[in-house]
Order: structure tokens, then C-alpha cells, then sequence
């Protein structure tokens, strides 16, 4: 198991048309900015006026004016009145601007520095960008969660965990009871499906990044922790038939265990691939040891882990295989980063862990705290990444119904570099950032 646990920009928009669509509020009533052809004369400028019904109130310095419309008609309706008169260089609605920070009322939210801290991945302004696109916290998306199991429903002795909601979930499978109720017996999978979509500005405990999508949480590790090959397999391939747009993995076999003893799981991949599914995996926790599978495995993003200073963790496995890092907490490395950043990473400092709402106590699925339990690791890092390409595929930012490869670029290409120029094998491509992914 890939974690370890621990005891007002204004955002302009301009357009040269209105859509049909677009809402009264999105822009100023009864009014219209229109700029004319260089070298109307002014009387030319009235009758432009008195034929469409409008008044200028005021003029900007270059020439365009805003105007009220006097007549009644409607903002759409005298826009296409005034374009059709040759003197109209362009008129367009007075477009309202909003502050471009969506800032959720969840009371811990001071807590989460992996989403509003410097090194955070930008989440008002990707959250905002979302709404923009209409899928607010990635509506529409669907992650499997492959891990312990997730507090998502009341059953037996069993509760849904306070701050994630009922409706956040579809139908998903425990392949280590053979049941149908992957609730979770540890404490893991309801901490990273918490990342990606816990309830947000709900009043509640902490907020997740694609809050609007849906969790099909497949349990395949145990109450320790633990799980096999082949319940993973067998989930990849559950989670694929089911029309899951992102399968996290925040779980990781030991560096010894390479490609050819695991061939279900990297068969499952290809499968789940195939069906047009984003992978994203914990890079593993063994620093100094290479990308362990099924993060090293082609097809799956390989997600390393950084601090709260933005530094490589110190327990994050890397090299060539690593493809992007992600917030998840701990200490800064103690060697890697003295030749990039003296001055930012300090091994000594105090160690900040992902706060999400989990277990209390594991096995006590009845009380859910902050402050019981933390998370670090690549665990943690790997639900970061899911539920960015979860937002990514929702608004349709590179497309409907993308192949994973342009999802996993886009996100590549939009990381912040975080250490050397470029690629390099601390960090991969960079830490990821949910606004640039979605601007």
C-alpha cells in the first residue's frame, strides 16, 4: 500500500457574440459597448443612436463607448441591430467579471495546504474553471478506487463517512469478501476517495477536488491493508466494464516484484486501456528505489509525491518511470533537492500530512475525524492526479471522450516544473496543477 500512516484575479471574458444560452447575469443589463469605424463623424454617431434605441452614457480613452438602451430591447436583440449598420466596428455585451477564486465554506479547509497553498495544485481557480465549463467538480466523471474500500454507505456495522455524500457513489464490488458492500475496514480508501471527491462547501470537515464526480469504490485491499494480484486484476477489469472514466490505484507492490510475475495485472491494464480509461498509481514509498508497479507499468501514470515546501518527499520512490508528483505530504528528502532549492526544502522541518476525513481509530467505522489518523504518501499523491484528470474529462477540456495518452500529455504538459528544467527523475514532468489543466 502506497502510503504510510502517521500517529482576486478577475477572470475576463470577452466575446464577440452572446450566446443563445448565455445567462442574464452573465453580463450587464441594458446595456451594450459598441465601437465605431474610424472616421464616423459624430452626427453619424447619433443616427446610428436614435435608429437603435441607445444613448452613450460614457466613452473609454481608445474610442469605444457603453450605451444604454433606451427603447426597451434587449441586449441581444440591439447588438444585432447595430452590427448590421456599417459605421459598427463591433458591438458586445458589457460582460460582468466575477473574482476567478471559488472559496469553499468547509471549516477545515485552512488545513488542506496540498489545495490552497503555494505548492498546492490550485484548486479555486480550477474549481472555478470547471463551473465555467460546466462540469462543476467534474460532473459527469466517474473514478474507480481501487484500495480498502470506502465509508460510502450504512450497512451492518458500517457508516458512510459524514463528509461524503450518498450520491457520490456508483455500484462497485469487494473482492476481498466476494460481496457487494466494498465497505472499508482500514481507514486508506476512504481518505484518498476523500481527496477526490469529498463533499465541498457543504459546512462540513474538508473540501475534494472533482467533488462532482462519482466514486465506484472497488475493495482489493484488506483491514491491514493488504491485497493480491489477482483481486486487482480482476477490479481493473470491473471498473472498465462499468464505464469508469479514471482508475486510481493508490497501492503498490514491492520493488522486487517485477513485470513477468504480474501479468494478470498488467493484462487488466492494457484491457481497461483499450476502453478508453485514464490509470493513475501510487509511485511507490521506497525512496532511492525505482518506480514500483503498477505505476512503472506502461499505460499508467506514475505519481510521485512532494511536500508542503514543494519538495520531493522523503520517502517518494523516482527515476525514469516517474511521470508526474502531486501533494502528499511528509518530510523533504534529505539529499536531492540541496542542488535546486537550498533555500525552500529543509529535511528538518515539521512534516504536514493530507488532511482528509477517515476512521478515528481503524476498524471503528462509526467516528470519523480530522484530527485522529493522517496519511502521507504516494497514496495520497496518486488521488491528487486521478481526480485532476477526472476534472480534465468532465469539462471536456481536450475533447469528448478523450484517449487516455492526450489526457495523460495534457496533464504532463500543464505540471509545474518543479526541479531541473524539464523532465527529470525526482519530479517527472512536474507537479500537477488543476487550473492550468483546465484554463
Amino acid at each position: 500500500m502506497a502510503s504510510r500512516l502517521l500517529l482576486l484575479a478577475p477572470l475576463l471574458l470577452l466575446s464577440l457574440a452572446v450566446p443563445a444560452s448565455a445567462a442574464a447575469e452573465a453580463y450587464v443589463p441594458g446595456e451594450v459597448l459598441v465601437r465605431y469605424e474610424e472616421g464616423t463623424s459624430a452626427a453619424a454617431a447619433d443616427g446610428v443612436e436614435r435608429l437603435t434605441g441607445t444613448e452613450t452614457e460614457a466613452t473609454l480613452s481608445g474610442g469605444t463607448e457603453r450605451v444604454a438602451i433606451e427603447d426597451g430591447g434587449s441586449v441581444r436583440g440591439t447588438i444585432a441591430e447595430l452590427r448590421r449598420d456599417p459605421a459598427v466596428a463591433y458591438a458586445v455585451p458589457n460582460w460582468r467579471a466575477r473574482a476567478a477564486a471559488f472559496i469553499p465554506n468547509d471549516p477545515r479547509r485552512r488545513l488542506q495546504w496540498n489545495f490552497f497553498g503555494k505548492f498546492g495544485i490550485n484548486m479555486p481557480d480550477a474549481w472555478e474553471l470547471a463551473a465555467f465549463r460546466g462540469a462543476p467538480g467534474g460532473r459527469g466523471a466517474v473514478v474507480a478506487v481501487l484500495d480498502s474500500g470506502v465509508a460510502y454507505e450504512r450497512f451492518g456495522p458500517f457508516r458512510r463517512a459524514p463528509d461524503l455524500r450518498a450520491s457520490t457513489f456508483v455500484r462497485g464490488y469487494d473482492y476481498i469478501d466476494a460481496d457487494g458492500h466494498p465497505n472499508d475496514e482500514h481507514g486508506h480508501g476512504t481518505h484518498v476517495a476523500g481527496t477526490i471527491a469529498q463533499a465541498t462547501n457543504n459546512r462540513l470537515g474538508t473540501t475534494g477536488i472533482a467533488y462532482g464526480a462519482k466514486i465506484m469504490p472497488l475493495r482489493v485491499l484488506d483491514s491491514q491493508g493488504l491485497g493480491d494480484s489477482f483481486a486487482i486484476a480482476r477490479a481493473i477489469r470491473y471498473a472498465a466494464r462499468r464505464g469508469a472514466d479514471v482508475i486510481n490505484l493508490s497501492l503498490d507492490f514491492l520493488p522486487r516484484v517485477q513485470a513477468p510475475q504480474i501479468p494478470d495485472v498488467l493484462s487488466a491494464i492494457r484491457y481497461a486501456r483499450r476502453r478508453g480509461v485514464v490509470l493513475t498509481a501510487a509511485a511507490g514509498n521506497a525512496y532511492g528505489q525505482p518506480v514500483a508497479y503498477p505505476a512503472r507499468a506502461p499505460g499508467v501514470m506514475a505519481v510521485g509525491a512532494t511536500t508542503r515546501s514543494g519538495c520531493e518527499a522523503d520517502y517518494s520512490s523516482a527515476g525514469v518511470d516517474l511521470d508526474i508528483v502531486a501533494p502528499g505530504g511528509g518530510k523533504d528528502a534529505a539529499n536531492t533537492f540541496s542542488r535546486w532549492d537550498r533555500n525552500r526544502c529543509n529535511p528538518g522541518s515539521t512534516p504536514k500530512p493530507i488532511f482528509q476525513q477517515t476512521f478515528f481509530k481503524p476498524g471503528l467505522v462509526n467516528r470519523f475525524e480530522l484530527r485522529g489518523p493522517k496519511f502521507e504518501g504516494t497514496s495520497m499523491a496518486s488521488g491528487h492526479v486521478a481526480a485532476v484528470a477526472a476534472l480534465v474529462i468532465a469539462a471536456g477540456r481536450v475533447g469528448r471522450d478523450p484517449p487516455p495518452d492526450l489526457v495523460e500529455q495534457h496533464l504532463e504538459a500543464t505540471a509545474r516544473d518543479a526541479g531541473p528544467r524539464g523532465f527529470d527523475r525526482f519530479y517527472g514532468n512536474g507537479l500537477v496543477d488543476a487550473a492550468a489543466a483546465l484554463r
